[in-house]
């Protein structure tokens, strides 16, 4: 009998082979999501605990559904969420807000277990299969496989991008274009030619380290432009793509009867 190990390890070598790897952030709390981008053919879902709102248990049961379905899934949170992502089965982790080398050190600490890291160890977890899966095999397997994906989105990043890009243990970095501008003074306005500019450098910079560097890519062709520079790991927005599906539907029907209230 086959059993599928709870923890997807497979994002790991495509982050170090060279293909491009196409998913989206999804902030939505609902499993069924989960399986519709699975569906739908994207490579990776980035459960954003960071600005979603899925509680653990629901993250755990989007875990489940991407496990089944077929989708990498990543889990992005806040540090202190970490232990109990992990716990939960996460096999990539993407940690908002890191800019410099030594918090970069810290987290990979936090993801490993000793003697490697100082993750704090149980066996009884749905990562370790509630026990089924416990034991060394499940510390070597999680210090070997569990992926470490970084974010840069501050000026202060962009200029140590190349030393956090190089701590040993750091599988990717992605820098979030967003509060990468409103940080630079440039609101949300990510065309502005400063912010491009710090954008190119630091995928130059973590390319030329040896790592794969990520970032949001809402169009075809903003996704040819940043792979120009090096990118490869990209991500769209849920939210974003049922937005303007739902408007384009509104907007054949009779949406001249819909009155909207700001």
């Amino acid at each position: 009998m086959d059993i599928r190990h709870p923890i997807d390890t497979r994002l790991q070598p495509l982050l170090y082979g060279t293909e491009r790897i196409r998913g989206l952030f999804n902030g939505l709390p609902s499993p069924a999501i989960i399986e519709m981008c699975a569906y739908a053919g994207f490579r990776f879902v980035i459960i954003d605990n960071e600005h979603g709102c899925a509680d653990l248990e629901t993250t755990e049961n989007m875990l489940r559904a991407a496990r089944a379905s077929g989708i990498i899934p990543v889990v992005r949170c806040l540090e202190h969420d970490l232990p109990r992502v992990l716990d939960m089965g996460a096999g990539a982790v993407q940690i908002p807000m890191v800019s410099t080398a030594a918090k970069a050190r810290e987290l990979v600490s936090k993801v490993r277990y000793p003697r490697i890291g100082q993750r704090g160890s149980a066996f009884s977890t749905r990562a370790a299969g509630y026990g089924a899966f416990g034991g060394m095999p499940h510390t070597e397997r999680s210090n070997r496989d569990i992926s470490l994906i970084v974010m840069i989105e501050t000026p202060e990043g962009v200029r140590n991008a190349a030393e956090i890009a190089a701590v040993d243990g750091v599988d990717a970095v992605f820098i979030g274009p967003n509060d990468l501008s409103h940080a630079m003074g440039f609101d949300n306005n990510w065309a502005a030619p400063d912010v491009e500019n710090a954008m190119e450098r630091t995928i130059r910079a973590v390319t030329a380290a040896g790592k794969c560097a990520g970032t949001v890519a809402l169009t075809h062709e903003a996704e040819q432009k940043y792979a120009a520079w090096g990118a490869r790991y990209f991500a769209n927005v849920s939210t974003s793509i049922f937005t303007q599906a739902l408007r384009k539907a509104a907007s054949e029907g009779d949406a001249g009867s819909v009155k909207i209230e700001y």
